[in-house]
């Protein structure tokens, strides 16, 4: 008997690439390979200045060809399907044609970056409040946002034009890879990616091109859109050993990937924090969203699959806090003449902060801002001489952490709808055993940390 063909899924992240290989068992599909890399892709912005936030596409592919070269190649040969999701709300540009150029390697044909911007991402800050101001509104029930596509595009239209003027295609990195994949004509989003961008209507699945147009708006760069869990289209040549033809799923947004991967039943609420932090529950079946937003909701409603919705409190500050933080000590710690690694540094306040169970200091965690206060910066309160160790002040933190996603979105709400149980996933969590033991004190339902809760199985898993 032949062997049963593989489901491939990736996911572009904001720090790494992973890819995993599904393969059919007994009991459903189960994880037989997956790797990961990190792409080490920021860069500088030359317009934004230290507002922006880049990543060099080059080698966000790059560390994507490596976790490929890095499987099975008798496996990869019996993929079937590719599943691909990625960070959300951020942005890519390229010339149709000249996208990429395909070449020999050692695990098959690939693909190489040719004609394409970095990535703008979701964490770029370059649109001011007054800048957001200024634009007209949209007609979403999503408010709109620095780092989401469409405010991008209209900063590069207002402050540099003919940066547009270089480039005829734009999407997430995520719909980036699939066109490049399928050598589509015209790149091709999901709906969750559209709703991630600004100015688009889950409603009646549609941008907002009357209003776009009006204000000048190049609408010739937005994506054409399709339900998620829909084929975008077939491999154009085999690429790393994976057979020419396989179908390739739209891309889809690595947050709807990740719950998608874990969550079972609408009783479940997931909790993620990786570099930032998100807290989800399901809305109940036939739920629409408000046609106008609340910008002063700390709660979105995000497009899932089926017509589905996810209630979701989406903060900006998770992990990256405390990556932070740490770098902050090794700045610290250099300044004063002293060289410490900054993986050796977290061990460490971690280690310290399981010896202090309770810490009076209290952090407002929100150093990157939050979407619906985005004038809000972090702060620490309470400050007593008794609280200063690393101990207590990483134990006062990673409480800050949690504690301000629940402010989003109540334990009282997850409560009324009738939440039994909590699903933590995410790689902040997963390493930092002080997070662990403040979501169990915050909480009053049972959590569960899940295996392969990742985007990258989200993503096979819909195909």
């Amino acid at each position: 008997r032949p062997a049963p063909a593989c489901v491939l899924g990736i996911d572009l992240g904001t720090t790494s690439v992973k890819a995993a290989l599904l393969e059919r068992a007994e009991r459903g599909q189960v994880v037989a390979q997956s790797c990961s890399r990190e792409t080490q892709a920021q860069s500088s912005s030359l317009e934004a200045g230290p507002q922006g936030m880049e990543q060099n596409v080059w080698k966000i592919i790059r560390a994507l060809n490596e976790c490929l070269a890095a499987l099975p190649q008798q496996q990869l040969q019996r993929v079937s399907h590719i599943g691909i999701s990625g960070q959300m709300h951020g942005v890519v540009f390229w010339k149709k044609d000249k996208g990429c150029k395909w070449t020999e390697s050692g695990t098959g044909p690939t693909f190489e970056p040719e004609e394409v911007s970095h990535l703008i991402t979701w964490q770029d800050s370059r649109c001011s409040l007054a800048f957001l101001f200024s634009l007209p509104s949209p007609q979403s029930h999503i408010s709109l946002a620095t780092g989401f596509g469409c405010a991008t595009v209209y900063w590069y239209l207002k402050k540099s034009p003919d940066f547009l003027k270089a480039y005829n295609a734009a999407g997430t990195i995520q719909d980036y890879v699939v066109a490049m994949l399928c050598n589509l004509k015209k790149p091709l989003m999901s709906v969750q990616n559209a709703a991630s961008w600004g100015y688009f209507n889950c409603r009646n699945k549609s941008w907002n091109i009357d209003i776009l147009e009006k204000s000048g708006f190049p609408v010739h760069l937005l994506p054409e859109v399709g339900d998620p869990g829909s084929i975008a289209g077939r491999t154009i040549c085999a690429w790393h050993g994976i057979p020419k033809g396989a179908k390739v799923g739209i891309a889809l947004g690595d947050f709807q990937c990740s719950v998608y991967s874990c969550l079972t039943e609408r009783t479940d609420a997931v909790l993620n924090i990786g570099t930032s932090a998100q807290l989800t529950i399901s809305m109940p079946l036939g739920f629409q969203p408000p046609e106008t937003p609340d910008p002063s909701s700390a709660v979105t409603y995000f497009p899932y699959f089926s017509g589905d919705y996810l209630a979701v409190a989406a903060s900006l500050n998770g992990g990256n806090v405390l990556a932070t933080f740490v770098h902050m000590v090794a700045q610290w710690t250099e300044e004063l003449g002293l060289q410490v690694q900054e993986s050796a540094i977290y061990t460490k306040i971690i280690k310290a902060a399981l010896a202090q169970n309770n810490s009076k200091l209290s952090f407002c965690p929100t150093i990157f801002g939050e979407r619906h206060i985005p004038e809000q910066l972090a702060s620490v309160t309470n400050i007593a001489v008794s609280d200063l160790s690393l101990g207590h002040v990483t134990r006062a933190l990673c409480r800050g952490v949690v504690e301000n996603l629940c402010s989003m979105l109540p334990v009282q709400r997850l409560m009324e709808t009738g939440v039994r149980r909590i699903l933590g996933s995410g790689s902040a969590l997963a390493r930092n055993e002080v997070l662990r033991q403040e979501v169990e004190r915050m909480f009053p339902f049972p959590v569960v940390y899940g295996k392969d809760v990742d985007a990258a199985v989200g993503a096979a898993m819909v195909m």
